[in-house]
C-alpha cells in the first residue's frame, strides 16, 4: 500500500508521501480546475462575471495529469439528480484514469439559499438568517444543505459570504447576513459547523472588502483605510476561522488601496494564515487570478497573473485553469520557486485526504445518491421555519392580525414566488436563462398564502406594475382593486438575478433606495385611495420608506423567504405566526441614501446645525416588533470597574407582559465615550433570541470580556484603553432603554492575536 493510501498516518504525512511521488507539471495541475461549460443547452447565459472571456476546455485537456477541482457538476444547467450523479462519477472516473496515481478531483457547488441545483429546496437568503438573529436554527439549515451535497458527491460549498454591508445600494447585500460584524460572524460560522459538521468544506467568501465597493458598484475599487478593515471587515472572517474552523476561503474581486486582494499576501498570508493560523485552501473567485491582468492590470499577462497569485498565497484557481496553466514551466524555468508550488499543493492534498479522496477504498462509481430527494419533507420544514423566524413587524397601529371580508393584494410580489428567492437560488440563477424557464419546485406565490390562509376573506390579486419595467398597463386594474376593497396589502420590491438581469443580485446594483420601476408610483396610487393599507417589502436589500410609511396601517419586512415564503408571510398578516424578526439591515427613510450603516462615528450620524440631510434611518438595525409585549429590566453588572484585560458580567430580565406567546431578540451594544480614534457611536456586542410564554420572563447572563471593546488604535495595534465603556440594552440599535456604565482600569494593553470575539450568553427562564 502506498503511504499516501494509509488511514493510519496523519493526514500531513500522507500528503507529503504524494506531493514527494509527484513531477512538477502533475502538482501544478492539483491547482486546477474545470468547468463542463460545453454541456449546456438551449439558453443558460452566464451564471459568473465576464465567463466569456475564458475560453472553454475538455476535460481531457485539463487534466491530463491531474486535476484540483471539478466545478459544478449539478449547478451550470438542469440536471436531474440521477443525471448530476452519473457525471460525477464519469468526471471522477476519468479523472482517475488520466492520472499516473489516480488521484481524484473535489466537486464542489454553489450552496448559499440551499444546493444552487435542479428541484433542490431554496432557504430563505442569507440576509433572512440575519434577520432570525438564531445561529441554532442556521447551523441547523447549513448541516441540512451539506447532507444533501455530500450525498450526491461534493466535498466542497462556497458558501457563506461574511462581508458586512457597508451600503445598501450594492446588488449582493441579498447574499449577506447584515450590516453588523458580530452578527455576520456569529450567523456565519454557524453555518460554517453545520455545513462542516455535515462533511462538506465551508467556504468564506468574499474575503475582503468586497461589500465596500465604491457608489456600490460591483467589483469597484474600495477606498478603506486598515482601521475600518480590521474593525468592521475582518472580524466576521476572523470567528469563522477561529471559531468555526473554516476548511477554505475565497479571495475578493477588490482591489483595496489600490492591491488587489488576488495579490495580496499581506491578505492571503500574513492576516489568515501567520496572524489567524488558517490551514485551509485559499480558493479564486471565479476568474479572479485572470483579472489581475485583464481588469486590475497589475500583471502583464496571464503567466505573471497566475505567479502573482500564488506566490500572495492563493492556491487554487476557479472555475478553470488558466493562469495556473504555466506554473510547471515558471518553475522550470525560474520565475516561480519550487516551494511556492509544493506549499499550494500540500494544502490541496491535505484536502482531499480529509474527505477521503485518496483513502484505498474510494471509488469513483460509489459516488453520490441518484435516488437522493434535494426537496425533502425535512428540508421544507427547516425552511418553513427559518423563513418564519426573519419576518420583520416593522410598524402596526393594530390593524394587524388581518380579517377583513375583502383584501386586495397589489404588487408584483403577489403573483411571482420567484422573488422570494435570490440570485444564486438556481430558479434566478440558471433556470431563468433558459427559454423554458420555469422553478422546478412546488412553490406556493403569495397570493396563493393569502387565499390558503384567510379562507374567510375574498382576495383579489393585481400585480398593478412590474419588477423594474415602466409598463403601467395594469395600474389603474390594481388601483381600482384596492378601492374597492377593505384592506390593502401591497406587496413590492425585488425579483433577483444576474448582471443586470434583476432588481437585486450580483452585478445588479441601485442608483438610489427608491422603490424598483414603477413600484412607488403604485404604492402612492394606493394610498391615494384611502383603503386601509398595509405595505409589504419583499426584498433583498433594504428600500426607503420614508415617503409611504407614515401613511401605512402596518409595514412587514420579509427579506427573500425561500420556497415556504408565502405561507411565512401570510401566517405573521393572519395572526397565526407572531413575527419575530429584527432587521439585520437598517430601512433608509430617503431615497438618496445613508449609504453607510448603524455603525456610524458621531459626525456621520445627524448633528444638529451642521448638515441640512439626516442620515438616520426609518426603521434602525435590529428593529422588530411583535403581537405581544416585552419588557426589560433590572440591568445590573457583577462590577463597576474592570481590568483592561478582565470580563465584565452583564445581568438583565424579558418579561413576555403581553397576551401570547412570542420571541424577542435581547441586544448588548457598547459605546466608548473618549478614545483615541474616533469610535462608532454604538456597536453591538451580544444578543439572544428569547422565547417566553405570555407572562414568563427570562434572566439573561451576558459575559463580556474587554476584549469586545478594543479597537485599531493610533499606530494600528489592536488595543484596550483604559476608561467608561457604557453599556446599553434593548431591542434594536437606536431603542436601548436600559444603560450601566462599567469603568475599564489600568494602562492601555495590546491585545495579541486569538483575542475573545464573542460574548457568552445564559438564558435561564424564571
Amino acid at each position: 500500500m502506498d503511504l499516501w493510501h494509509d488511514t493510519t498516518r496523519s493526514v500531513t504525512e500522507r500528503a507529503e508521501a504524494l506531493l514527494a511521488e509527484l513531477t512538477t507539471t502533475e502538482k501544478a495541475a492539483q491547482l486546477g480546475s474545470h468547468w463542463a461549460r460545453e454541456t449546456r443547452t438551449s439558453g443558460g447565459g452566464e451564471v459568473a462575471p465576464m465567463e466569456s472571456v475564458f475560453a472553454a476546455s475538455t476535460l481531457d485537456e485539463v487534466a491530463a495529469h491531474g486535476l484540483g477541482h471539478l466545478t459544478r457538476v449539478f449547478g451550470t444547467e438542469p440536471v436531474e439528480v440521477a443525471e448530476g450523479v452519473a457525471r460525477v462519477r464519469a468526471a471522477q472516473q476519468r479523472v482517475v484514469e488520466l492520472h499516473r496515481l489516480g488521484v481524484p478531483a473535489i466537486v464542489h457547488e454553489e450552496c448559499l439559499t440551499g444546493f444552487t441545483t435542479y428541484r433542490a429546496t431554496v432557504y430563505p437568503a442569507a440576509i433572512a438568517w440575519g434577520a432570525t438573529f438564531d445561529p441554532a436554527l442556521v447551523a441547523e439549515m447549513a448541516q441540512a444543505i451539506g447532507d444533501d451535497l455530500r450525498a450526491v458527491g461534493v466535498h466542497q460549498g462556497l458558501s457563506p459570504l461574511l462581508d458586512v454591508v457597508r451600503d445598501y445600494r450594492w446588488g449582493r447585500v441579498e447574499e449577506t447576513i447584515g450590516e453588523d460584524p458580530y452578527v455576520v460572524g456569529t450567523i456565519g460560522t454557524a453555518y460554517v459547523q453545520g455545513l462542516q459538521r455535515a462533511g462538506v468544506a465551508a467556504t468564506l467568501k468574499h474575503f475582503v472588502g468586497y461589500s465596500a465597493s465604491r457608489a456600490a458598484r460591483n467589483h469597484a475599487p474600495v477606498p478603506m483605510g486598515r482601521r475600518e478593515l480590521e474593525d468592521v471587515m475582518l472580524p466576521s472572517f476572523e470567528m469563522a476561522v477561529r471559531l468555526g474552523g473554516v476548511e477554505s476561503v475565497m479571495n475578493s474581486y477588490s482591489d483595496i488601496d489600490n492591491v488587489p486582494v488576488a495579490a495580496s499576501r499581506d491578505l492571503l498570508t500574513h492576516v489568515l494564515r501567520e496572524r489567524w493560523g488558517f490551514a485551509g485552501t485559499v480558493v479564486s473567485d471565479y476568474g479572479a487570478i485572470g483579472f489581475l491582468h485583464l481588469m486590475h492590470h497589475v500583471a502583464a499577462d496571464l503567466p505573471e497573473a497566475g505567479r502573482l497569485a500564488l506566490s500572495a498565497g492563493l492556491d487554487v484557481e476557479l472555475p478553470q485553469t488558466t493562469a495556473y496553466r504555466t506554473l510547471a514551466d515558471d518553475v522550470a524555468e525560474g520565475r516561480l520557486e519550487e516551494a511556492v508550488l509544493d506549499r499550494a499543493v500540500l494544502r490541496v492534498l491535505e484536502q482531499k485526504i480529509r474527505h477521503g479522496l485518496l483513502d484505498p477504498d474510494w471509488d469513483p462509481e460509489a459516488q453520490g445518491d441518484p435516488a437522493r430527494d434535494l426537496d425533502s419533507p425535512r428540508n421544507r420544514d427547516i425552511a418553513r421555519r427559518v423563513a418564519e423566524g426573519s419576518v420583520a413587524l416593522l410598524a402596526n397601529d393594530g390593524i394587524l392580525p388581518l380579517a377583513a371580508p375583502t383584501i386586495a393584494l397589489v404588487g408584483p410580489i403577489a403573483e411571482e414566488p420567484r422573488s422570494f428567492m435570490g440570485c444564486y437560488a438556481f430558479p434566478n440563477h440558471v433556470l431563468s436563462r433558459f427559454e423554458y424557464g420555469g422553478i422546478g419546485l412546488d412553490v406556493a406565490s403569495l397570493a396563493d398564502g393569502l387565499v390558503a390562509e384567510l379562507p374567510g376573506s375574498r382576495i383579489v390579486s393585481a400585480a398593478g406594475v412590474p419588477f423594474l419595467a415602466e409598463d403601467r398597463s395594469q395600474l389603474d386594474a390594481a388601483v381600482e382593486a384596492a378601492r374597492h376593497a377593505d384592506v390593502a396589502v401591497v406587496a413590492v420590491g425585488d425579483l433577483a438575478g444576474l448582471f443586470g438581469t434583476g432588481t437585486s443580485g450580483e452585478g445588479c446594483d441601485s442608483e438610489d433606495l427608491g422603490l424598483p420601476g414603477l413600484q412607488g408610483e403604485l404604492v402612492e396610487a394606493v394610498l391615494a385611495t384611502g383603503t386601509p393599507t398595509v405595505l409589504l417589502l419583499v426584498s433583498g436589500r433594504p428600500y426607503a420608506l420614508g415617503a409611504y410609511a407614515s401613511r401605512c396601517r402596518a409595514v412587514i419586512a420579509a427579506f427573500m423567504p425561500g420556497v415556504e415564503g408565502a405561507a411565512a408571510i401570510a401566517g405573521v398578516l393572519s395572526g397565526r405566526l407572531n413575527p419575530s424578526g429584527h432587521l439585520p439591515v437598517a430601512i433608509p427613510s430617503g431615497r438618496g441614501g445613508q449609504p453607510g450603516t448603524y455603525l456610524a462615528a458621531p459626525l456621520g450620524w445627524f448633528s444638529e446645525g451642521v448638515s441640512n440631510l439626516d442620515p438616520r434611518p426609518l426603521y434602525p438595525f435590529g428593529h422588530g416588533l411583535s403581537y405581544t409585549s416585552f419588557e426589560l429590566a433590572h440591568l445590573t453588572t457583577d462590577a463597576s470597574e474592570v481590568d483592561v484585560a478582565g470580563t465584565v458580567r452583564l445581568t438583565v430580565r424579558l418579561t413576555n407582559t403581553g397576551p401570547r406567546s412570542g420571541a424577542e431578540v435581547v441586544q448588548v451594544y457598547a459605546s466608548d465615550p473618549v478614545a483615541s480614534v474616533v469610535r462608532p457611536l454604538k456597536q453591538l456586542v451580544g444578543f439572544a433570541k428569547v422565547a417566553l410564554d405570555a407572562g414568563e420572563s427570562a434572566e439573561l447572563d451576558v459575559s463580556l470580556h474587554a476584549d469586545l471593546f478594543s479597537f485599531t488604535g493610533l499606530d494600528y495595534t489592536r488595543v484596550v484603553e483604559p476608561g467608561d465603556i457604557v453599556l446599553s440594552v434593548g431591542t434594536s440599535s437606536e431603542d436601548r432603554p436600559l444603560q450601566a456604565t462599567v469603568r475599564l482600569t489600568g494602562r492601555m494593553r495590546v491585545v495579541g492575536e486569538g483575542r475573545v470575539l464573542t460574548s457568552e450568553v445564559t438564558v435561564r427562564k424564571a
